[in-house]
This record gives structure tokens, sequence and C-alpha cells, in this order.
């Protein structure tokens, strides 16, 4: 059960990091995108979500 939803993190995060590159963002801070937390990754993306006209 544990290896599922480290999976289903894992592409949640990917899914994440591949709206945020599409969008322009490749790291903030000197912190790449692979390293952030799913929760970092999520705020990012409703922020820039919010931005786009």
């Amino acid at each position: 059960m544990g290896n599922v939803l480290r999976d289903a993190i894992n592409q949640k995060k990917q899914q994440l990091i591949e709206k945020l590159i599409a969008s322009g963002v490749y790291k903030k801070d000197s912190k790449h995108l692979f390293e952030w937390t799913i929760s970092e990754l999520e705020k990012e993306y409703r922020f820039i979500k919010k931005m786009k006209p």
C-alpha cells in the first residue's frame, strides 16, 4: 500500500513540475522544482494560474 501512495504522490509532483516548467518556472530562490515539496509545488501552481489572464 505504501508504494501505491508514494507512486501517486510522485506522479502528482511530476505533473505539477511539468505544468510549472510550461509556465516558465524552473527554480526559485536557487531551489530547483524537483527539490520542492508537493505543497510548495501546488502553492506555486495556484499562484501562477491565478496570475494568468
